[in-house]
């Protein structure tokens, strides 16, 4: 029997809740090719890495003996954009189901066609889908946006953000994302951040009566510089409304990754974390899963969501060696 780490891979599936037949094929699926090699090696991985956290968990009762009572969990769950975006709802879910993802946050356009607009039977149709998946719905993406110098616009960027909140509560969800997108060279910069602040503040009154979070994704040219985005969530000055932390390259601009990662700390409440195999990335994997594993903001939840621009050409096989990475950094 295949061994890792001193113990067979019939016990670390058990341990875990990985299918055997994932670990031992029958001869007629044995793994013929590297590609399917891989795939197999990243179950073993993941589920190497999941048994670490579950031994962890049983001696220290939250998961790490150097973390606070407070922490969160980490969980991983992926965006819809890019990996996501042309499965239907069933099909994304029965993917997530099969990498081990456990949470999904849907981006507004995609095929999975949840989106304010949905008729009644619709909405019931894809609230019975997760009802009856393993798959929990983290939340709705949306691209609603206050930055423009047309107050109409953002008037109805806001009525829109209520619209895909109310949507989320109906389907079991919790938050909704949004984001700042730029600053307009006519406009003061101070002035287009207060505006962006208060427009978010209003929309976290109305996201705290459905028990919903708004999640300011780190976003859009200048905006994004961690120093403007303090400005905004300072405005902004509500409980409901959080940091979806981006993993963007000005995270390491001005005073550095630890300096902006601490600046914004105190908000933090999801993560967009990208494609976590070596050589995609240029990102201090380390050293942000070094602080979320000990953050204790207070509308954190601990989803790290996969969020790529570049589509793997078997995203299943890619989702799969995310879970095995995240499970190590996240131990």
């Amino acid at each position: 029997m295949v061994r890792r780490f001193g113990l067979p891979i019939q016990i670390l599936a058990e341990k875990v809740h990985f299918p055997m037949s994932e670990f031992t094929p029958s001869p007629a699926r044995r793994p013929s090719d590297r590609r399917e090699f891989l795939k197999y090696s990243a179950y073993a991985a993941a589920a190497s890495a999941s048994l670490y956290s579950f031994q962890q968990v049983h001696a220290t009762g939250f998961g790490g003996a150097n973390l606070p009572a407070t922490a969160v969990p980490l969980k991983l769950g992926l965006v819809t954009y890019q990996w996501g975006k042309d499965m239907p709802l069933a099909d994304l879910l029965g993917t997530c189901e099969k990498a081990h993802f456990e949470g999904v946050e849907l981006r507004s356009t995609h095929r999975h066609g949840v989106e304010p607009s949905m008729s009644a039977s619709a909405r019931s149709e894809a609230k019975k889908r997760f009802a009856d998946s393993s798959v929990a719905l983290v939340g709705l993406g949306s691209a609603c946006e206050y930055h423009a110098v047309d107050q109409a616009v953002v008037r109805k960027n806001i009525d829109e953000t209520k619209a895909f909140l109310d949507l989320c509560a109906e389907l079991g969800g919790t938050g909704v994302k949004v984001r700042p997108n730029g600053l307009p060279k006519e406009v003061p910069v101070a002035k287009t951040l207060e505006q962006i602040g208060k427009a978010l503040h209003e929309v976290g009154s109305y996201a705290a009566k459905l028990q919903q979070q708004i999640r300011v994704e780190v976003h859009g040219a200048g905006t994004q510089e961690i120093p403007n985005m303090r400005k905004i969530m300072e405005v902004a000055d509500h409980p409901n409304v959080v940091v979806c932390w981006n993993c963007n390259p000005t995270d390491l601009q001005g005073a550095g990754f630890e300096a902006n990662y601490d600046s914004l700390a105190p908000w933090m409440g999801t993560v967009h974390i990208h494609d976590l195999r070596p050589g995609k990335v240029n990102y201090p994997w380390d050293k942000l899963f070094e602080r979320l594993r000990v953050c204790d903001a207070k509308g954190f939840t601990g989803w790290c969501l996969l969020e790529d621009g570049a589509t793997p050409e078997d995203i299943p096989a890619a989702m799969l060696e995310n879970l095995a990475l995240f499970g190590q950094f996240k131990s």
